[in-house]
């Protein structure tokens, strides 16, 4: 007989994708559970698991729409009683037209990046899409300071501040097309561009972990076109749409509610690995994601806070001491960085009587997970998208 399941959806700001997120996961599982208030991400997981009674328990964005299999495909992983978590290869929604523009790269002093141009404008049939353009080919967002030299402030644009992003060389990006005969209608800087060929791009195919505490997705923003098609293991999972069993949930505890919201799902892959727990990518299943539909994106000064606030405090919690010492030692020194210093040091304490109180369950030390999974697979094949083998 399979495994029952249970699917928790966790919805802030309800769009009209969340009728599509439950209708995807109701003939996958044997219950859906909603959080009603608005406790956080962390709070609304741990809400629902608390009501769950499925064999397994299985996360799903309420912007994420879950592929046939999903749940079935990660249940077999979880046969193996190491693996702690199963994660999908979870692909940005909608369809994506590749760019390659014929640029020099070059290095400004002190940056490792390659640098092209700057980009001020990504059009699609006349429509601004410049902050919606993912890939390699792109850097991060930034903003002039609004009276005509360039910085890297942040902000929406209101008080005249003009966007803009480097390109990185002749590397590929891709913008959204709203249907395939947009393809023959982008313009970068007002300049029509030709589009080298349509596909679906990769928003997450595990979790790796950087040296200096952040994590990341694995593959975001390259072409889903067979290079991310085997299994692995991988650090951990984003809370998009991992599946755990619920007697590991039991065993681990669930996700940490003083975090709110980000790094929740690190801090939890952080001890899986510390409980000596693998968790693995299984590309057989797949989830379609409208990236921060419901968190205001990356930009936004709440998600700035939360994650620089939540990195360090995963890092206090289960890092190498030193390593610890290091980054909030470094928090410190630099500053506010959106009330992030003083966010840290106000749950300091927590943090540290915390790590006091998971260091009883170690069964492998904080440096083991650190040398093994500290700076790995942070870099993918971010090349040109290519045909797929009929």
């Amino acid at each position: 007989m399979p495994p029952s399941a249970t699917v928790v959806i966790v919805s802030r700001r309800p769009g009209d994708w969340l009728a599509e997120a439950v209708a995807s996961a109701l003939p996958q599982a044997d219950e859906v559970v909603r959080s009603a208030a608005n406790v956080g991400f962390a709070g609304g997981v741990e809400l629902g698991r608390a009501q769950a009674t499925g064999d397994v328990v299985a996360l799903l964005n309420d912007d994420a729409v879950a592929e046939p299999g999903w749940i079935a495909a990660a249940c077999a992983a979880l046969e193996d009683p190491t693996v702690a978590a199963v994660t999908p290869k979870v692909l940005l929604d909608g369809t994506y037209g590749e760019i390659v523009l014929d640029d020099d790269a070059w290095f400004a002093p002190g940056d490792a990046r390659p640098l092209g141009r700057q980009v001020r404008s990504v059009t699609v049939h006349g429509v601004e899409v410049l902050e919606a353009v993912r890939g390699a080919g792109v850097h991060e967002l930034a903003h002039d300071g609004g009276n005509g030299h360039d910085g890297c402030d942040e902000g929406d644009g209101d008080d005249g501040r003009q966007a803009w992003r480097w390109t990185a060389g002749p590397r590929p990006f891709y913008v959204p097309l709203p249907d395939a005969h947009a393809s023959g209608d982008v313009a970068v800087d007002g300049e029509p561009v030709t589009v080298r060929t349509t596909c679906r791009l990769v928003n997450h195919a595990g979790a790796f972990l950087e040296h200096h505490g952040a994590a990341g997705d694995y593959g975001l923003g390259a072409p889903d076109d067979g290079r991310f098609d085997e299994p692995a293991e991988r650090f951990g999972f984003s809370g998009t749409a991992p599946v755990i069993r619920a007697d590991t949930f039991g065993r681990l505890g669930g996700f940490c509610r003083p975090f709110f919201a980000y790094y929740e799902d690190t801090d939890w892959c952080f001890r899986a690995r510390l409980a000596g727990m693998r968790i693995v990518y299984d590309p057989t299943a797949s989830v379609r994601h409208r990236l921060s539909a419901t968190s205001e994106g990356p930009n936004a000064q709440m998600v700035r806070f939360l994650a620089q606030r939540n990195a360090l405090l995963c890092a206090l919690r289960n890092a190498p001491g030193d390593v610890a010492r290091r980054l909030l030692w470094r928090r410190i020194a630099d500053g506010p960085g959106d009330g992030a210093r003083r966010g840290v040091l106000d749950k300091l304490p927590w943090a540290l009587a915390s790590r006091a109180r998971l260091h009883r369950h170690w069964q492998v030390s904080p440096r083991q997970v650190w040398n093994r999974w500290a700076g790995v697979d942070t870099r993918w094949n971010a090349g040109p998208a290519r045909q797929r083998p009929t």
